[in-house]
């Protein structure tokens, strides 16, 4: 007998007689209270995190500030490439080219309020999860369709078979003395331009 069948029949044998373990309850909230608005709570959340938020397209401008050089995917609309930034479409750009990027402008797939959580999956109006990663600043837009309450509202409109990027505020950390070192993992600056559906 070696190592491994000794260790399982040592589990089997301490398990021999034993009750079937209780069932696990799986009644989760899966929406809000009734009066609860998604965006609202999403916007409250966003700015305990830091994030900035916007409405409005023609607050995609004002978001990207004095941002020279914006990477973006290549389906982007073209309504949302406003202000006086160039705009560099995405076609395999190396990490070093999206270093050298002020601001990255994409879509989501969705938004959840209660955590306050922007999801990606590489799809429409989103591009690449590397985009999302390096530029020091990420402005994102969420129209208001995109938005649940709850986690489980969410995960039925992502794409399980592509990458997956979930941003709940700016990229942070804080280290064993609890100070607060922001641009860790990801962008620095979290913009949310909220748009009407």
């Amino acid at each position: 007998m070696n190592a491994r069948e000794e260790i399982l029949d040592r589990m089997r044998r301490a398990l021999d007689g034993a009750q079937a373990p209780p069932r696990t309850p799986r009644e989760y909230r899966r929406s809000l209270d009734p009066g609860t608005d998604a965006v609202d709570l999403l916007i409250d959340r966003l700015l305990d995190y830091k994030a900035r938020v916007h409405h409005g397209t023609e607050a995609i401008a004002a978001a990207l500030g004095d941002a020279g050089r914006v990477v973006v995917p290549a389906d982007l609309p073209a309504e949302w490439r406003l202000g006086g930034a160039r705009f560099i479409e995405d076609e395999a750009l190396t990490t070093a080219e999206l270093d050298e990027m002020d601001a990255v402008l994409t879509g989501c797939a969705a938004a959840v309020a209660v955590s306050g959580t922007i999801m990606l999956d590489a799809g429409a109006t989103q591009g690449r999860r590397a985009i999302t990663l390096v530029p020091d600043q990420h402005v994102v837009v969420v129209r208001r369709d995109q938005v649940t309450g709850h986690l489980a509202e969410a995960l039925p409109r992502l794409d399980p078979s592509r990458p997956q990027t979930w941003i709940s505020g700016p990229s942070a950390t804080s280290d064993i003395e609890l100070q607060r070192v922001e641009g860790v993992h990801g962008p620095r600056r979290l913009d949310v331009v909220i748009l009407p559906e």
